[in-house]
């Protein structure tokens, strides 16, 4: 009790953000609405809490000399063709552009931008297993794709970025892919597929490192750190790291991808808990 408080709010809300932050060192960022169909029917909703939830974080922190802010990204902000995408890719923008304008401020300020969560609320799964009687799957499109990562792999990775972030950086997992027609036959294989057409905003492929982002991305072993252009010294400090392949990108199709036996351990693992 005495290392927990509770606080009701929204992210909206700046003065509310003030005193949650207060006396606070880390914050890790994840409020966000996220449904791409949603985005598209109610884009403002999401740039007042994608975006400006997001300016009234970096702020609370600001005033309230918060030592470490993590941002949580997603590979839609990367080339984004949806309305959540691109509030998530000014979101991270704002984030690291902070550590430029914090003034005399200690702040650092980072992004982890991950692909999708498995066992994830909405997501495909839990829906497919919910479905897994009826013999007959919901498929976009049959060539769809998308990097996957555990929670446990996600909470890992933030608390990695708390350690090691400099400030500026948008770090990027090395993740395996899959292809949603093995998710479906390993679910059911006798289960029918039926092609329902890509989704509003929707991508076949994603995406975690654009060709344009690949000039500034290093190669941390099992993580990417895409720097800002803008913040010389982050160079100075991962020069030290093997460089990104210039003029490519790191898209869940070009990719390694989880095999049938990888996806059924999974499966296992997230019907279990």
């Amino acid at each position: 009790k005495k290392k927990i408080r509770f606080f009701l709010g929204d992210v909206r809300d700046s003065n509310r953000l003030i005193t949650a932050l207060k006396g606070i060192d880390i914050v890790i960022h994840a409020a966000a609405l996220k449904q791409v169909p949603a985005a598209e029917y109610n884009p403002l909703e999401f740039i007042k809490t994608n975006i400006s939830g997001a300016n009234n974080v970096i702020e609370a922190a600001l005033k309230n000399n918060v030592k470490k802010v993590i941002a949580l990204s997603t590979d839609k902000a990367a080339a984004p063709i949806n309305l959540y995408g691109a509030t998530k890719l000014c979101s991270d923008k704002l984030f690291s552009s902070a550590n430029l304008y914090k003034g005399s401020g200690k702040t650092i300020f980072s992004i982890v931008r991950y692909g999708n969560v498995f066992n994830s609320r909405g997501s495909v799964v839990p829906l497919f297993l919910k479905m897994k009687k009826k013999n007959l799957f919901p498929v976009t499109h049959e060539n769809m794709t998308r990097f996957n990562i555990t929670l446990t792999e996600s909470v890992k990775m933030v608390e990695w970025a708390i350690n090691h972030a400099k400030g500026g950086e948008i770090f990027v997992p090395k993740l395996k892919s899959y292809k949603i027609l093995d998710l479906a036959k390993v679910i059911n294989p006798k289960a029918k597929i039926n092609i329902i057409g890509i989704r509003p905003g929707e991508k076949i492929h994603e995406q975690m490192i654009t060709t344009d982002d690949s000039y500034s991305t290093y190669d941390l072993g099992k993580y990417f750190a895409i720097l800002n252009p803008s913040i010389q010294d982050l160079y100075k400090y991962y020069k030290k790291f093997k460089k990104f392949a210039p003029g490519e990108s790191y898209s869940s199709d070009k990719n390694e991808f989880l095999n049938k036996r990888d996806l059924k351990i999974l499966i296992k693992n997230f019907s279990e808990e």
